[in-house]
């Protein structure tokens, strides 16, 4: 999973990049326990959830554990996604990560762990662990050994405005690239929005190229083509023709280029707001658009990413991932504790109910009430593949190289060809 690790110039050339000075690095993680002279163990929560209801929810998480464990104190730190990235590769570079950190696995994770800067969970978890849904749990397996514990899994998806829909005379979602291309200029031609797109955080961007490239290509190809370290296979230049395809016709809001994720004028708020008839994106897109903008209720639905004429992979092959937690090499037992109370059946229960995550315990799927979630649930568990997220799966440089790639043909200032270039590059020079 991923490309082998960066060297530890490598790390800090990236943070360089980011904009982050050494001096940022310096209070975070380490050897030592975080502990006081009262007994009191002070355990560091690095997470994403800065939208609503999460971010209260997993406040309250953290005050519950820590009146039922009075000598443990939880610091929350929570970081916007890119904010977090960035920060998260300056600290890896200056080998000190907190004491209990968000990954999403796969490629980054990896780096990490061969940098010798995560806690091996395997024995330490085994007991609580071996009850989460298996899947959920494969981006954290390195090697065999478990270096993260699931919260939460899923899929991207298009989220989608119902009542948008059929005033376009758009009856059903679509399930071919062709009806969708079509289903976005019956929109256009009624004066809606099709598509809302965060253009500035080029994330919510690789997710198009990602499932174009599984569409045409297949989703053996997207391993075969790290491993091999050559993305100028023709299903990748198709996949970036597709998706000019889509650009050419204007789909995303005005001012897209600048438009972050969760803002009140970004993304989800456009979707949630009712300016803009769909957005892909994953399972928590629901709480975003409520919380950035009024949410659409019952107005909303979601389908899958639709199938490619001609090509190799299948709509039932999805792209996504999940939330887990690692923790820092050398992290006091207290983390660990932490760890098992949030994988607790309770506390998944708590987060299924109040957050709308899709549950990674089997037994806190009779939480689940909403009926786009359940769809989402349900693909999920009848998917015939699964590709983790590109700037996940990836060593870090190879997945910012697809995130910048993309944006930039979205732009309008790289091409189908050279975007496949551009990460094939990359790709080469982290050997």
């Amino acid at each position: 999973m991923g490309d082998p690790a960066l060297s530890r110039r490598g790390f800090l050339a990236a943070s360089a990049a980011a904009g982050l000075g050494m001096t940022a690095l310096t209070g975070c993680g380490g050897d030592s326990d975080g502990g006081s002279s009262d007994g009191t163990t002070t355990v560091e929560w690095w997470n994403i959830s800065t939208t609503e209801p999460a971010k209260s929810v997993w406040a309250a998480l953290a005050k519950k554990f820590e009146a039922a464990n009075p000598k443990i104190k939880i610091k929350i730190v929570q970081l916007e996604n890119d904010a977090y990235k960035s920060k998260m590769t300056a600290l890896t570079a200056s080998g000190k990560l907190p004491d209990i950190f968000h990954t999403w696995g796969g490629g980054v994770l990896k780096q990490q762990v061969d940098a010798g800067l995560v806690e091996d969970l395997t024995d330490r978890t085994k007991p609580w662990a071996d009850g989460l849904l298996k899947v959920t749990k494969e981006p954290y397996i390195l090697d065999d050994k478990v270096y993260g514990i699931p919260f939460d899994m899923g899929m991207i998806g298009f989220w989608y405005n119902k009542k948008l829909f059929q005033q376009a005379g758009v009856s059903e979602p679509p399930t071919t690239w062709g009806g969708f291309l079509e289903a976005v200029s019956k929109l256009k031609s009624k004066n809606i929005t099709p598509i809302a797109l965060a253009g500035k955080e080029k994330w919510p961007g690789m997710y198009y190229w990602a499932y174009l490239a599984m569409r045409t290509a297949g989703i053996d190809a997207l391993q075969k083509a790290s491993e091999d370290k050559d993305f100028t296979g023709a299903g990748f230049v198709e996949a970036g023709r597709h998706l000019k395809e889509l650009v050419d016709l204007q789909p995303f809001q005005k001012g897209f280029l600048n438009a972050a994720y969760s803002t009140p004028t970004g993304q989800a708020a456009a979707v949630g707001n009712g300016k803009a008839a769909m957005e892909l994106m994953g399972q928590w897109a629901p709480s975003v658009e409520a919380d950035s903008g009024k949410g659409l209720g019952n107005d909303l639905g979601f389908f899958p990413f639709p199938s490619v004429e001609g090509g190799k992979g299948a709509i039932t092959e999805v792209f996504g991932g999940g939330g887990g937690h690692a923790l820092r090499r050398g992290a006091p037992q207290a983390a660990v504790e932490f760890l098992k109370f949030f994988a607790s059946e309770a506390t998944e229960l708590e987060l299924v109910k109040k957050t709308s995550i899709l549950p990674v315990l089997p037994d806190a799927e009779k939480a689940m009430t909403d009926p786009n979630l359940k769809l989402v649930q349900a693909q999920l568990k009848a998917a015939t593949g699964f590709q983790l997220y590109l700037d996940q799966a990836y060593a870090p440089a190879v997945g910012q190289e697809v995130n910048d790639s993309v944006a930039a043909l979205i732009a309008g200032s790289k091409s189908p060809e050279q975007v496949a270039q551009s990460i094939t590059q990359t790709a080469k020079e982290e050997q």
